[in-house]
């Protein structure tokens, strides 16, 4: 999700060096939970690993950390988090600011890449002629590159374009519309080892002034882009934003944000909840069954969304990355002041945070591995 809090006008800066590494583990105790909750919160200020449950010590491992290796004067690192593992590089996207140059809202498309010489990591803006997206959001792996959920403007629809890692290829767009009406403002995508892809579509661009007035409710869709047919597989939702499969695609988790509105409203009785649904054959199709609460988040919004391969689900949320088991049971927390709006794993033992204006890196035990990335 976007919020326009950065009227900056963008420059292109040069990487720094790592600012701070941070390696310290706290403990959560039950006591601590029950009864002193807002004094955990309190302490949980800066950059640690808070342990809430003894299974979360096998995630991280023995010495893990949690390092800042790029910051720049504009939030660079809001959304998408895709990582290419052959390339050793993510693309990430910014959330919105003021251009003065054009005078405009814009959201740019950064390239971030690790040096094979030093393992720096190093920057470049993806200019727009190159990817051909209007205003960037979510992203996933696919084919050869990068499937990007592009909210639209008030001139071009939203829709999902695929672009190649290498920036190679000319863009090609998948899908712009539901049997002739114009989507809202697509956030995030994932796609299924059938090809299928699923998508999330709140009305956020609309809030936000920057699409228009809605054509559909905000709903979670299925593209078959072998055969063009979309469908609505969930409904019921405020806004409905990350969206990921479990390990063997019998889950799949829908986070509903509506705890925040496009405008900035924010209104502690709406949902800030990852919901979990089945995913049944009916028909020969995919359909989703019995949806149930699966976590709530204690901290701001569970945006992004992502598992590892022993089904622990992990959510950026307002006060960095949450881990839940597979029963919902919350594991830890990685305290990244600020929150994490997206992230991704990438090598083992590694999750890439986007921390707006700063871009993370956690190392963690090397027996972790994204459920993506298989």
């Amino acid at each position: 999700m976007n919020l326009s809090t950065s009227p900056l006008a963008k420059t292109n800066m040069e990487t720094k060096a790592p600012t701070k590494v941070f390696t310290a583990c706290k403990s959560v105790t039950s006591s601590d939970r029950a009864i002193g909750a807002r004094r955990v919160a309190a302490g949980e200020a800066t950059p640690c690993f808070s342990i809430y449950n003894e299974r979360f010590r096998k995630i991280i491992g023995e010495s893990p950390t949690l390092a800042i290796e790029i910051e720049l004067a504009y939030p660079f690192a809001h959304e998408a988090g895709v990582y290419l593992p052959d390339l050793d590089k993510i693309f990430v996207t910014s959330n919105q600011y003021h251009d003065t140059t054009s005078g405009t809202t814009a959201i740019d498309i950064t390239e971030i890449k690790r040096q094979s010489s030093d393992g720096q990591w190093i920057h470049k803006k993806v200019e727009r002629e190159r990817h051909g997206i209007a205003l960037a959001n979510g992203g996933v792996n696919y084919r050869d590159g990068v499937l990007f959920c592009d909210q639209g403007d008030h001139d071009t629809p939203s829709r999902l374009v695929y672009v190649h890692a290498t920036l190679s290829d000319e863009p090609s767009i998948l899908l712009d519309n539901y049997h002739g009406r114009s989507f809202n403002s697509m956030n995030d995508v994932v796609v299924k080892s059938d090809g299928s892809i699923w998508f999330t579509d709140p009305i956020y661009g609309f809030e936000q002034g920057i699409r228009p007035e809605p054509q559909l409710p905000s709903q979670v869709y299925r593209f078959d882009p072998a055969t063009g047919d979309v469908r609505v597989v969930a409904d019921g939702f405020g806004r409905p934003n990350g969206i990921s499969f479990s390990p063997d695609e019998e889950t799949v988790y829908i986070t509903d944000t509506e705890w925040i509105h496009g405008d900035g409203d924010i209104n502690h009785t709406r949902a800030s909840t990852i919901y979990a649904f089945d995913v049944i054959l009916r028909g020969g199709a995919d359909f989703l069954a019995n949806r149930r609460v699966f976590a709530m988040a204690d901290a701001g919004i569970p945006d992004g969304i992502k598992c590892d391969t022993d089904g622990n689900v992990y959510s950026g949320c307002g006060d960095g990355l949450n881990v839940w088991g597979p029963d919902g049971t919350l594991l830890g927390k990685m305290i990244v002041p600020g929150g994490v709006a997206n992230f991704c794993f990438a090598r083992k033992g590694e999750i890439l945070l986007l921390n707006e204006d700063k871009f993370w890196v956690a190392a963690i035990s090397e027996d972790v591995r994204g459920a993506l990335l298989r």
